[in-house]
């Protein structure tokens, strides 16, 4: 299964510690303008949010009691989510032993953040009755608290291996005689011979760099071969290791629970079991960060106390809709750094099946995947338009929704018939034919990669018709075409990727890196953001505050500046944690048996 390298990385939660906080203390600081300069016409500005929304249904956001309890709730929700879960998640992805303290981390920072939210449930009045944030916060806690202990369990079942394994030599011993007679049909001296992982920067022949790292598989000038002390004894059982040995390789730092998981774990985590308990424990893995998403966003909604009774529906259609933005940005700066470059997604190109294997060789292409993704939602949607008014007529704004969701389904299809390589065969019939195999008909280039603009067409025409959609305020207008107008520059990004695509195609498995994608990450990742924050009930809070749409696009660009190098950052956390995982075995495996 290949690693979600994107992590992939549910930062945008970031809202529910900045954006709510963040209108308090903006609507504070316009009230205390008014009273200085003797524009708000009145004696005194209103001093708590209940006074400026007084036909609002009460909040936690607006509850005087225990604000710095719930505020310790969610910066530790933050802290676990955002911060913690992402690195853990890539530890495991890299399968370092290092998963085990940032999984236990994880757990310890989260129980905090369950305990303080008790805390400020009981000594708080239900604000908000039947909140889906409970019931979420419960199930998605003790699923990750699993997916923990299920982290342990794995290490232990992979130990006994992995220190089976580090005896097996690299290399064979070499004879005196072979070494000669290799050297005399490649032209070397056993002098010229250095080790291949050496840069060969300061570790010439009588330089200090080579004496303070010798290497044990290097050319031994006295013997002239190769050392030769992996058969001086025969690899030991894992089972008769000295006791100082087992205590370095000791995984929990206690003696006796140690030596009871090391016991039973191998012997009950193997054959199929041990193959569906990884499946699970990858698959726990890869959805980590969306469930955290979720938990989050689940108590943004709460806090704010929106999405009440029939709002609910209207609510949820914005936050999922803007979330699948905000994750495909998240996904395409992904691909930028070389996430599922095995699958030919990072702008290379594909690796055949002798390198990745078949399963990884027949992945779709990436705007396959796109024009998937678009047609479902298009075909699945054009009958829930008219849900909200079941059983009225038909508004004008209802079929422009509807006519939205036919070109999603159109569009969808479209695009991945032109990625079909059975379509592309079928196009090629009337001319490709096997005697005008010659060099002028051989395939372009261009061929071997997906030029497909649809994709991307599809969310620029959305973004147009959104940001020009009659609202019912100016607000909420503004809003919805500062998205729509995001998400038209990231489809033009997106172009712009194409054409340097086009004009020079990759040759390579590495990730070419277009620079314009960062451009369309950035606009799908805030467009996502303020897709969500545009449903009703948010517009209503804002203009309660006396706060404009301009309030929360800055916000949102300071987020989305921070959540794109947080992402950056994790991403680059996990091949730190490859290297050195590659860097211990190789170690092990070159140290000479004691």
């Amino acid at each position: 299964m290949l690693p979600l390298r994107k992590a992939v990385l549910s930062s945008a939660p970031l809202l529910l510690a900045l954006l709510l906080p963040a209108l308090a203390l903006a609507q504070h600081s316009h009230n205390e303008e008014l009273v200085d300069s003797g524009m708000s016409g009145m004696d005194a500005a209103p001093e708590s949010p209940a006074e400026l929304a007084p036909d609002a249904p009460p909040s936690y956001w607006m509850h005087p009691e225990r604000v710095s309890m719930v505020y310790a709730h969610i910066a530790l929700s933050i802290l676990a989510w955002v911060i913690v879960m992402p690195l853990a998640v890539m530890l495991s992805i890299a399968r370092s032993k290092l998963k085990v303290v940032a999984q236990f981390a994880f757990v310890v920072v989260n129980a905090l953040c369950v305990f303080t939210g008790i805390l400020y449930n009981t000594s708080t009045p239900d604000l908000y009755e039947n909140n889906s944030h409970h019931k979420a916060g419960w199930i998605i806690s003790l699923i990750a608290t699993g997916w923990a202990v299920m982290g342990l369990i794995t290490l232990y079942s992979d130990s006994k291996s992995d220190r089976t394994h580090q005896y097996r030599p690299l290399l064979q011993p070499v004879t005196q005689q072979a070494m000669e007679e290799y050297d005399q049909f490649n032209g070397q001296k056993p002098e010229d011979l250095r080790w291949s992982g050496d840069s060969g920067q300061g570790t010439e022949r009588n330089t200090n760099s080579l004496c303070h790292s010798s290497r044990s598989n290097s050319w031994n000038s006295e013997t002239g071969s190769f050392p030769t002390h992996h058969n001086q004894e025969p690899y030991p059982d894992v089972d008769d290791e000295p006791e100082d040995t087992l205590e370095k390789r000791r995984i929990v730092p206690y003696a006796a629970v140690d030596g009871f998981l090391s016991k039973h774990i191998p012997r009950y985590a193997s054959g199929v079991t041990l193959k569906a308990f990884d499946i699970l424990y990858a698959t726990l893995t890869r959805f980590q960060v969306i469930m955290g998403f979720v938990a989050l966003m689940t108590g943004m909604v709460t806090y704010g106390g929106i999405a009440r009774d029939n709002n609910v529906f209207t609510v949820l259609a914005h936050f999922i809709k803007g979330g699948i933005f905000f994750w495909y940005g998240l996904l395409a700066l992904g691909r930028w750094m070389g996430c599922f470059s095995d699958f030919g997604w990072a702008w290379n190109s594909k690796p055949g099946a002798e390198i990745v294997g078949k399963g990884k060789a027949r992945m779709p292409s990436a705007e396959f995947s796109e024009s998937f993704l678009i047609w479902l939602y298009g075909v699945t949607n054009v009958f829930l338009e008219h849900l909200g008014a079941w059983g009225g007529e038909w508004s004008a704004t209802d079929l422009e929704h509807v006519s939205i969701t036919i070109m999603f389904a159109g569009g969808g299809m479209l695009g991945m018939l032109i990625e079909s390589t059975t379509v592309r065969k079928l196009l090629a019939a009337s001319f490709s034919t096997p005697e005008r195999q010659t060099e002028g008909w051989k395939q372009p280039d261009t061929y071997k990669h997906s030029m497909n603009p649809i994709p991307a067409l599809i969310i620029m025409l959305l973004g147009k018709m959104m940001s020009s959609h009659t609202q019912h305020s100016a607000t909420s207008g503004m809003i919805h075409s500062q998205w729509g107008n995001l998400f038209m520059m990231g489809s033009l990004a997106r172009g712009a990727t194409y054409i340097i695509m086009w004009l020079k195609p990759p040759t390579g498995y590495l990730p070419s890196r277009p620079p314009s994608e960062l451009i369309a990450s950035f606009c799908l990742v805030s467009g996502g953001m303020l897709f969500m924050a545009s449903n009703g009930d948010t517009v209503v809070a804002l203009e309660s505050y006396n706060l404009d749409a301009m309030f929360i696009y800055t916000v949102v660009m300071g987020l989305t500046s921070a959540l794109m190098a947080w992402e950056v950052i994790v991403i680059a956390f996990k091949g730190w944690a490859v290297k050195r995982g590659q860097n211990i075995s190789a170690v092990s495996a070159l140290a000479p048996v004691a």
